[in-house]
């Protein structure tokens, strides 16, 4: 009872809902990052890097609470073949969310990016990326999540743009995003 007589009293306008009565799994807030610009990032060879154009930030309001996080990017890799042999992951702060370890391959929570082209067009055709991960951070303080990428031969990656982004109108451009959705755990 005590639940609907605190949902009555937000109806009511006479409080707000305090995180300990609300049901697990109930959506307790959502940070968004709207990334509508373009940018070309240089990678280097084999090393995680932080997309810092796509960062979010979030105060979870209890130690229980599960973050989900989700990201959308659109771009194109520099080369055709950037979109193998590379893997996209997050960072919590300064600590990447991926598979565990596993000898000397890459990890991460998803691999490659989706083409939608032939060779022919490997310069005016995006691609992109949309992977999600749940997190248990365990904290009470301002959390920064980031999309990181990591990719084999260090390719640049269009950020919302294709490779040659010419003035053409079959030269695409898109919107990148990060979601964190704070869940009642």
């Amino acid at each position: 009872m005590t639940q609907a007589r605190d949902l009555a009293d937000i109806i009511a306008g006479a409080n707000t809902l305090p995180s300990a009565s609300m049901p697990s799994g109930s959506v307790i807030q959502v940070q968004r990052t709207m990334f509508t610009s373009t940018n070309t990032i240089s990678l280097s060879a084999n090393t995680d890097t932080a997309l810092t154009d796509l960062t979010v930030n979030i105060t979870p309001i209890s130690t229980s609470s599960i973050i989900k996080i989700e990201a959308m990017v659109n771009g194109e890799w520099g080369n055709q073949d950037g979109a193998t042999d590379g893997v996209w992951f997050f960072y919590r702060d300064t600590t990447k969310l991926s598979h565990a370890s596993a000898g000397n391959r890459k990890v991460g929570i998803a691999m490659g990016t989706s083409l939608t082209y032939s060779s022919g067009d490997s310069s005016s055709t995006p691609e992109h990326i949309y992977y999600s991960y749940f997190d248990s951070p365990s904290s009470t303080s301002q959390i920064t999540y980031k999309v990181g990428v990591n990719q084999r031969n260090g390719y640049t990656w269009n950020l919302n743009r294709t490779g040659s982004d010419t003035d053409a109108d079959n030269m695409e451009r898109g919107i990148s995003l990060i979601t964190v959705t704070e869940i009642a755990g």
